[in-house]
């Protein structure tokens, strides 16, 4: 199985990766996509991607940690994706897209609304320049999130992280080319639009995500979450689903490997 969104550079990962790899590697975690959420862990993913060849990384500026961004960030986002066109370990671009429970926690939520906006459409537009697919993230701004991506398609396309939408949503964001991350939410037998959702979306259309270290799966709570809980995830979707546990991870492998240029 290949874990498709994992904060691979968060702890407890960073003190010791060698090891947390091997754990997920005997529980059938093979790979991992390791997402960037801003300039401060560019160097972070790559240096373990450079570290470790079973793990892929994205760039991109997470919208939860706008305040961070600089002004130049997406200029800075640009001059390193063109170094890394040749580094087959560099995979999509993100986390991104648009987080406004964060911005109206702020002092000028509009602003901070339009200023995620831009960032995300700016790259989208690098996505399609580089050819990269998108990893998305969205709270509490779907609408606008979908109107972004119907203004500039990824070409690529690109998985929507972490999905607790309805199964319309979802099947707005398919037609786009955008797949739908399984993550821990499905484990919880009280998130039934979620599991609903997943039992009606074709296979093919599914990506298994842990989210590691945040989204613990059920009978974890409070506890980091791990890239070899994968494996609790893909349980739990063949639970909701008719085919096997290894059928689901079979295609669900094929698909992430597709999305982000992966060798099996």
């Amino acid at each position: 199985m290949i874990d498709s969104h994992c904060h691979f550079d968060f702890a407890p990962f960073a003190q010791d990766p060698a090891h947390y790899l091997a754990m997920a590697q005997q529980h059938g975690v093979e790979k991992l996509v390791v997402p960037a959420i801003g300039q401060r862990n560019w160097p972070l993913v790559m240096e373990l991607a450079a570290q470790f060849p079973t793990i892929y990384f994205a760039l991109g500026l997470h919208p939860f940690f706008s305040a961070e961004h600089s002004e130049d960030a997406v200029a800075q986002l640009d001059h390193l994706l063109a170094q890394q066109q040749a580094n087959c370990q560099c995979v999509a671009i993100g986390e991104c897209g648009l987080d406004f429970a964060v911005a109206d926690k702020g002092s000028e939520p509009q602003a901070q609304r339009q200023q995620q906006q831009a960032w995300l459409a700016e790259q989208l537009e690098l996505a399609n320049r580089y050819q990269l697919p998108v990893i998305l993230h969205c709270r509490n701004a779907f609408p606008e999130l979908l109107k972004l991506l119907r203004q500039n398609p990824p070409k690529r396309g690109g998985v929507y992280h972490a999905f607790s939408g309805s199964y319309q949503q979802a099947t707005q964001l398919v037609d786009l080319g955008i797949k739908i991350g399984v993550g821990g939410t499905i484990t919880y037998s009280r998130a039934h639009k979620t599991r609903t959702t997943m039992t009606k979306l074709p296979l093919a259309a599914l990506m298994l995500e842990t989210d590691s270290p945040d989204m613990p799966v059920a009978g974890f709570q409070g506890q980091p979450n791990r890239p070899d809980r994968l494996r609790n995830v893909l349980q739990s979707l063949a639970t909701l689903r008719t085919e096997s546990e290894r059928e689901i991870a079979r295609v669900t492998s094929l698909t992430t490997a597709e999305l982000f240029a992966i060798p099996l």
